[in-house]
């Protein structure tokens, strides 16, 4: 028998839903932010996903429930539409670990490398890029390059999981990292195997070379949804921040899974709440905007990085 939902709990999502009519909205959610943020949304998934996605959308307002650098890339790839943030306060730290000053010096020091900026960065230090990339397609746009020398940017973590897998092309990194993912240890992942013996460890490629030596599979947030959906164990051991748990268990509800301890959790994704979200539909506040020489000039590596990505 399922749970009644609380009264003012359907009231609020009914509002949401008239809202949406109203506005001609779709309300896009990543898979890190609150389990009730993602039952109420029209498409939930990564980064990639969502920028895919929001380029060949009808409607008019796009309510990004993510954190800052989503919703600018959203703004970025849909000028035409009114794109909403239900939190302006929801960053990525590492959206700002490198300044533009410091890839100009990189690319001044190796003229022939590419800059490949992870899209977890500001709309500014897309501008100093040539190319997007996400976890999920990294690997293959990288790949698919023919500059031998690669500048990635911001992530280190990420960064190093991709040079290991492309030891033809040389890398320089970037001192920059989500402070979620880097905090778990390898001593974290093996006391999540001694608690849940046999449980394969799926684990995001922003956590540290050493906890990713440990690990049975290493992905983006769609990538260890995918595998834990397609495989047959009935446990898994989680490495990536929480929410993703509400997707996974939808999906799967006859397997568990298990988070690392302490729980990975992103509090600026936690900021997105239902009210949040009705506010800014009835309000319009929120609204992300882009200067349109900044915006055009940001736009070309999201651009490649789709283009590449086909």
């Amino acid at each position: 028998m399922e749970t009644p939902i609380p009264k003012a709990i359907a009231e609020i999502k009914e509002r949401i839903e008239q809202l949406k009519r109203q506005n001609d909205a779709v309300i896009l959610a990543h898979y890190y932010v609150r389990d009730e943020v993602q039952e109420i949304a029209d498409y939930i998934g990564d980064s990639f996903y969502l920028s895919k996605l929001a380029v060949g959308l009808k409607a008019k307002t796009l309510v990004v429930c993510g954190v800052s650098f989503m919703g600018e890339s959203a703004k970025i790839l849909n000028p035409e539409k009114r794109v909403l943030l239900p939190d302006s306060r929801a960053d990525c730290a590492m959206a700002h670990m490198i300044t533009p000053e410091k890839v100009a010096r990189l690319r001044a020091e190796h003229p022939g490398a590419a800059v490949v900026c992870y899209i977890n960065s500001t709309a500014e230090l897309k501008t100093c890029s040539d190319v997007c990339v996400t976890s999920a397609n990294a690997l293959s746009i990288v790949r698919a390059l023919p500059n031998e020398e690669i500048i990635f940017i911001p992530d280190e973590n990420l960064g190093r999981h991709i040079a290991g897998k492309l030891p033809e092309k040389k890398f320089i990194f970037n001192d920059g990292r989500c402070p979620i993912h880097a905090r778990i240890t390898p001593a974290d992942i093996d006391a999540a195997r001694a608690a849940h013996p046999g449980a394969p460890v799926l684990a995001h490629p922003e956590c540290v070379p050493a906890v990713l030596e440990k690990a049975d599979y290493i992905g983006s947030t769609s990538g260890i949804l995918h595998y834990a959906t397609e495989h047959a164990e009935k446990q898994y051991i989680i490495v990536t921040e929480c929410g993703i748990g509400y997707e996974l268990r939808r999906q799967n509800p006859d397997k568990e899974f298990f988070f690392v301890e302490p729980t990975p959790v992103c509090e600026d994704m936690k900021f997105i709440t239902l009210e949040k979200i009705a506010r800014v539909l009835e309000t319009g506040e929120g609204e992300v905007t882009l200067e349109d020489a900044l915006r055009s000039r940001a736009n070309a590596p999201l651009e490649r990085m789709l283009e590449l990505a086909k």
